[in-house]
């Protein structure tokens, strides 16, 4: 099959995600398209997702935390578990594998996880999203579809998850802070806020959430850095605008948390 009708195939399909809930079928995958600020309210499903963005970077939220499914990665979603999904500054072009439970990976995790998107599995999603719902069980197109179960390598590295915390107050200043990551305050400044010590919201971040406060600060700007840099604002824009001084500063904190400086990681 060639691009062109490649494309014609996936524009034919639906983008109906009910229609392949209830596919007759172990594995099938949606194309579908999200302007920018597009939300998809929270919901379920009966079966497990592979959630990945050919382009852009798609949010999702669960009640354990933040998700971001930039091109390199994709994300696992188990049945059952309730997320939301929004687009931010740029369109996504979203491809979804659901998998029937009785399919789904021996290994799959229980928590939704990260995959990382190799070469052929990128391809593979790409092929499959141009695949009928109702494709022949013993065919090429059959087989195309169940290597994408074969190929499916889990990322030991959660960068791209931001949790929030379950104590009201932490979950306050989490809340905070993703809506405005340039907040500068420092600890003592939310204690006086939110009635507890800065001693105490510091056990709770690393209690809760695994990291010291100044970490996870890091984490919140990085994501909300990373849907900017996508949609090509310059570095230097976006570092100012998340708080940082210089945008070296900002380039430096970035290539630690997620190894790559914001130009290499968005060519």
């Amino acid at each position: 099959m060639n691009d062109r009708n490649t494309w014609i195939s996936v524009l034919a399909k639906s983008v109906d995600r009910r229609d392949y809930e209830s596919a007759d079928r172990s594995i099938v995958v949606m194309a579908k398209d999200y302007p920018a600020g597009h939300v998809v309210p929270r919901h379920t499903h009966a079966c497990g997702q592979l959630i990945y963005a050919v382009s852009g970077i798609m949010e999702v939220r669960t009640d354990s935390g933040l998700w971001l499914v930039p091109p390199q990665r994709a994300l696992w979603m188990p049945a059952g578990i309730a997320h939301a999904m929004r687009t931010r500054s740029s369109p996504v072009a979203l491809r979804t594998a659901y998998v029937r439970v009785n399919r789904c990976p021996a290994d799959a995790p229980e928590q939704p996880s990260a995959v990382q998107v190799s070469s052929l599995l990128r391809e593979l999603i790409l092929r499959a999203a141009a695949i009928a719902l109702d494709y022949p069980e013993d065919s090429r197109d059959s087989r195309i579809l169940g290597l994408i179960l074969e190929e499916i390598t889990w990322s030991p590295e959660q960068r791209l998850h931001l949790p929030t915390g379950r104590d009201r107050r932490l979950a306050a200043i989490c809340e905070a802070i993703l809506a405005h990551p340039q907040d500068n305050r420092t600890l003592d400044d939310w204690a006086s806020q939110h009635g507890a010590t800065a001693r105490t919201l510091s056990r709770l971040f690393t209690a809760e959430l695994g990291v010291p406060f100044r970490i996870w600060r890091q984490q919140a700007r990085v994501m909300a850095a990373l849907p900017r840099l996508a949609a090509g604002e310059p570095v230097t824009v976006v570092a100012l605008e998340m708080g940082y001084d210089t945008p070296g500063a900002f380039s430096s904190m970035f290539k630690r948390l997620l190894g790559e400086s914001p130009s290499r990681y968005f060519p």
